[in-house]
């Protein structure tokens, strides 16, 4: 896709972060744009912060781990505008732990938002997509960490793995019944925004009695990821990452720096069939 003005875009988890940035910049394009997110009032912010610098702009409350909030997302982008051209799966969570120590909410919280929210939006939008005809693009955020392994971080690993490889299906489908409709999965590294605290936006059905539940481990890697992120790259910098895939319908937008070189190890050891091990590069701590 080389043409924006005019066209529409959704973004999810738009609120702030990469998704945010992901807004600004498809909005800068000419681009009309609907964010959506479970925060309201960030949301609301955001989309008047945004409005400021011109482009028509839609701001709808959506939980996309929710099929018929996802639904009603769809509807109002159709109703509003008549035709999405870019569809940016990105809302996302993270908690930490061990994996014995995380509690079947935490599991789920993860999956329905990380997983279900690309396949709920796969599920609202791609029918539409495929209806309209026209070239089409799905950017769905899923991270190094869907590529590599790290302890303490198992069920987020877990979650943007299966986020990796439902894309990579999606792609693979779409190339064969609506090639018109490109594919990207955006696998960021470690980047300035607040995912180590969406804790904040847990919602009450993963957050009953027993089911959050403190450990030392939580703790450490969440204290850790907190402190990483926010001395990551800018969010902008994955906007322009996703911009440059759309452009050049590139599925795999990856990490450049020592992130590839895990990922590199990872798979060496599975060629070998060797035990995984943690590796870093050196230089890179």
């Amino acid at each position: 896709m080389k043409e924006f003005k005019g066209k529409t875009a959704v973004v999810t988890g738009a609120a702030s972060g990469i998704g945010l940035a992901l807004s600004e910049l498809f909005l800068a394009r000419g681009m009309n744009v609907v964010m959506a997110d479970v925060e309201t009032e960030t949301l609301q912010i955001a989309a008047r912060q945004l409005d400021k610098a011109g482009g028509a702009i839609l701001a709808v409350t959506a939980d996309v781990s929710d099929a018929s909030a996802v639904d009603a997302l769809a509807d109002a982008a159709y109703r509003e505008f008549g035709s999405v051209q870019i569809l940016c799966n990105n809302a996302g969570v993270f908690v930490g732990g061990a994996c014995w120590e995380n509690t079947v909410a935490d599991y789920q919280w993860l999956f329905d938002v990380n997983v279900m929210g690309i396949a709920n939006g796969a599920r609202s939008f791609i029918p539409r997509m495929i209806a309209q005809g026209d070239e089409c693009h799905i950017v769905n955020t899923a991270s190094m960490a869907g590529l590599t392994t790290m302890p303490f971080s198992s069920v987020y690993c877990l979650s943007k793995a299966a986020a990796l490889h439902l894309s990579e299906c999606m792609y693979k489908e779409l190339e064969a019944v609506a090639p018109q409709i490109g594919v990207s999965a955006l696998c960021p590294e470690l980047i300035n925004t607040g995912i180590a605290s969406a804790a904040r936006n847990r919602p009450a059905r993963y957050s009953r009695s027993g089911d959050i539940v403190e450990t030392d481990f939580s703790k450490m890697t969440t204290d850790a990821a907190i402190e990483s992120t926010a001395t990551g790259l800018p969010p902008q910098a994955m906007a322009e990452r996703v911009l440059a895939g759309i452009e050049h319908r590139k599925f795999y937008l990856l990490a450049e720096d020592f992130w590839k070189d895990i990922a590199e190890h990872r798979l060496q050891e599975i060629r070998a069939q060797a035990n995984p091990t943690l590796y870093f590069p050196e230089g890179s701590l």
